[in-house]
């Protein structure tokens, strides 16, 4: 029996594509998402680090680490919160979905507002030789709250099924040494398979 299946994962056949939003089965935001969450949490371990070593060569080191990661989360946030506009526009007012993906957005851009002043101020800083009380307290702020916004996510995506191509009763759960791609065909590429 075949052990691994990469490539309908990652091809773009047989799915509809979305605009910003992605692909039917791969959407855009997920797949982003990831960085400021890291982000945030690295950097506010980075941060604590420094600080517990102030004057130290590695505290000085942890304190740029943070201040990078802080910086990229944030970068990479912005470009997260305007697909996860899109997809927000994809919700019924009036459900719990979109109340749910209200929560997970406030929490998400509270996060990011944290970790951008926690930035800024650990880039006017930088020389230092590590981060301020300030710093560390919105880093470490910005870490939990990107946490609680993160399972709020999680939630929509697990619990609700948002934005999720349905697995439930399809060939990929059955017992089978052929990968299929999202329109139905084999993998290999030997003309398109058929329910049977």
């Amino acid at each position: 029996m075949a052990r691994f299946s990469f490539r309908p994962a990652f091809t773009m056949r047989g799915r509809a594509f979305q605009g910003p939003a992605g692909w039917d089965g791969a959407p855009t935001h997920p797949a982003l998402v990831h960085v400021p969450i890291a982000g945030y949490l690295l950097g506010a371990v980075f941060d604590i680090v420094a600080a517990f070593g102030r004057g130290t060569a590695w505290s000085r080191d942890a304190f740029v680490a943070a201040t990078w990661l802080l910086t990229a989360g944030v970068v990479v946030a912005a470009l997260a919160a305007l697909t996860g506009l899109v997809d927000w526009r994809t919700t019924e007012a009036g459900t719990q979905v979109r109340r749910t993906a209200n929560s997970h957005a406030l929490l998400m851009v509270t996060a990011t507002v944290l970790a951008l002043v926690a930035a800024v101020l650990s880039w006017t800083g930088y020389g230092a030789s590590g981060p301020s009380a300030l710093v560390v307290v919105l880093a470490v702020v910005a870490a939990v709250v990107v946490v609680a916004g993160a399972t709020l996510g999680g939630a929509l995506v697990y619990d609700y099924g948002f934005r999720v191509v349905s697995s439930t009763s399809t060939p990929e759960w059955e017992h089978s040494d052929v990968d299929r791609m999202p329109d139905g065909s084999p993998a290999d590429g030997r003309g398109r398979m058929t329910a049977g």
